[in-house]
């Protein structure tokens, strides 16, 4: 099969779908590997290095998208480039479609079939190729939090781990999962007064287990949550359905209870955030002001990171990247339930069901698609 990875255009993107060594093993396959010029350059990988590693490289992303198979990607087609996907292409990368009502629709025009890395499944309901860039992103909303929390920044002027006499900044994570987790351990590390917020009693007791006394533990109900969030300094929304958009958890009546000043960083916005006054930023202006209250709704975190998020991400997105060149999407999705969980459209039909109730298409199940 024909492979190709393409520059990302998203602002502020410098990940890549495929680094040199993820060539040579789709190469020692037997496939074919086509490069946009320069694609791996954020994460200083250069042409030279790719053409080492068995790949042609193209000249632009036309080139690529007309001439291969399957397009492996960091984030979601943008619309420029969504308008060069055919009919029986494979895509493989992030989508996050039940906000996006504009991608869903061009993927559906377009007769592309195309494989989702936050739905596909592991054992124990895990969702592997979501993890990396979920540990990355709940490290950084605790990095972007604090800078957000400086005064320059517009911020409390807060200290998260405070200083001998003076109290630290505290910290409420909605929501226990792999964000949470990952952002409360930063966050206990840095010296904070952390809170961690969420439904599930397992969760709760995993997280009691594993921080002792470093970090708190709350039942997330209407009134522990609206609590939390008044003594804040810093939120963070760590809360996810697979495939399907965030709740609105934090209202903007919420607002009102809270420090001027304090920082929302919403790590769901790819989801469509879970405060009710989130809408998506870039790194380039990373922040604003609702309320008085500093709103960080990066959609593509683990972009400024470059390349500890593309290798992490690789780890996982390869061995299915793979599997798909080797035997054909069908065959190994009909082979593998778990990457079948992946596909969210295909010739024209949205095969997600959350995707399909929250956008109001027919769905139409990947068991139909395989049988």
């Amino acid at each position: 099969m024909r492979v190709g990875t393409v520059r990302e255009i998203k602002n502020h993107e410098y990940r890549v779908g495929l680094t040199p060594e993820s060539v040579r093993e789709l190469a020692a396959h037997g496939h074919e590997v086509w490069v946009e010029q320069g694609a791996g350059l954020g994460i200083g990988a250069t042409d030279r290095d790719y053409e080492a590693a068995g790949a042609v490289i193209q000249p632009d992303a036309r080139a690529v998208f007309d001439g291969c198979e399957m397009i492996v990607k960091v984030k979601e087609p943008q619309a420029i480039e969504r308008a060069m996907l055919r009919e029986g292409q494979i895509l493989y990368t992030y989508l996050h479609l039940a906000p996006d009502p504009e991608q869903t629709a061009d993927l559906v025009r377009s007769g592309v079939t195309a494989i989702a890395y936050e739905t596909v499944t592991g054992a124990g309901n895990t969702l592997p190729l979501l993890k990396p860039m979920s540990q990355v992103a709940g490290r950084m909303s605790i990095q972007a939090g604090a800078t957000a929390l400086e005064k320059a920044h517009g911020g409390r002027g807060v200290l998260l781990g405070g200083v001998p006499g003076v109290m630290p900044g505290k910290v409420a994570v909605i929501g226990g999962g792999v964000v949470g987790f990952n952002a409360a351990q930063m966050a206990v590390g840095l010296g904070a007064d952390v809170t961690i917020l969420d439904r599930d009693p397992e969760v709760l007791e995993r997280l009691g287990i594993h921080f002792e006394s470093r970090a708190k533990t709350r039942f997330s109900n209407t009134a522990n949550l609206a609590e939390s969030v008044a003594e804040a300094d810093l939120v963070i929304g760590a809360v996810l359905i697979p495939g399907a958009a965030a709740p609105k958890l934090v209202t903007r009546a919420m607002l009102g209870t809270m420090k001027p000043g304090a920082v929302l960083v919403d790590v769901a916005i790819d989801q469509g955030g879970c405060f009710e006054t989130s809408h998506a930023t870039t790194h380039a202006e990373p922040t604003y002001l609702v309320d008085g209250i500093v709103h960080y709704c990066v959609a593509n975190m683990p972009g400024a990171v470059a390349r500890t998020s593309t290798y992490a991400l690789n780890n996982v997105t390869l061995p299915h990247a793979l599997r798909i060149a080797d035997l054909g999407w069908r065959a190994a999705l009909r082979a593998d339930p778990h990457l079948a969980a992946g596909l969210n459209v295909h010739a024209g039909k949205v095969t997600f069901e959350a995707v399909a109730r929250e956008l109001g298409y027919e769905f139409v199940s990947s068991a139909e698609i395989l049988h």
